[in-house]
């Protein structure tokens, strides 16, 4: 198994669904590899730059732009509308956070997997007494059998910070799911009031 597959079903297996709902969406596409990764969001991590591409000023809708070439996440603009209500602004506001915590968390954790991966590559090729690249410069590379160990030994030494991120995830999904909810909620009530001539005014949940 190569190191790419490996690496997207190590990030597969550790990435919950998504919960945020459908998304009115223009995609851009572009050719991007896909590489895997550990290391919890820090600080500085969720400084990351996300994305050189931004939707139109005249955008109506969210936008998802190309894969980021560390993350692999294709990053989300949230649209801001007209007339947006304080629990609308909550949820658009919680939702790009979310996004943004998330791009941090795999960004630092490809780094690093792909840090350890190397060293760990190196080492195994030095005790064969082997260099980095062959004789007509091939990078070298070590069979799958042996790679099984290093994947084995990143996943037990992350463990607890895998852990730590999908209870995070599930936590910020869970509000999120609420928040939808009360929003969809109150814009029915809202478009009844309008048909109906009722007072201004609306559901206290």
């Amino acid at each position: 198994m190569s190191g790419k597959t490996t690496g997207y079903f190590l990030r597969r297996s550790l990435w919950p669904c998504n919960l945020l709902g459908p998304l009115h969406i223009r995609r851009i596409s572009v050719n991007d590899s896909r590489r895997c990764s550990s290391s919890e969001p820090t600080k500085q991590g969720n400084s990351v730059k996300r994305s050189q591409f931004f939707p139109a000023a005249e955008s109506k809708h969210d936008w998802v732009g190309p894969p980021h070439r560390l993350s692999n996440l294709r990053p989300i603009i949230y649209h801001i509308p007209e007339n947006e209500t304080e629990l609308e602004k909550q949820l658009r506001t919680l939702r790009q956070e979310t996004e943004d915590w998330n791009h941090a968390f795999w960004t630092n954790q490809n780094i690093t997997f792909n840090k350890e991966k190397d060293a760990f590559v190196l080492s195994q090729l030095k005790e064969k007494g082997l260099t980095e690249r062959d004789e007509k410069g091939r990078k070298m590379a070590l069979n799958s059998e042996e790679m099984a160990v290093f994947y084995k030994h990143f996943l037990d030494e992350n463990c607890i910070r895998h852990a730590n991120y999908n209870k995070d995830w599930y936590r910020r999904n869970f509000t999120i799911t609420l928040l939808m909810g009360r929003v969809a909620f109150h814009s029915i009530w809202r478009t009844l009031a309008e048909r109906r001539g009722w007072k201004k005014g609306g559901p206290t949940t």
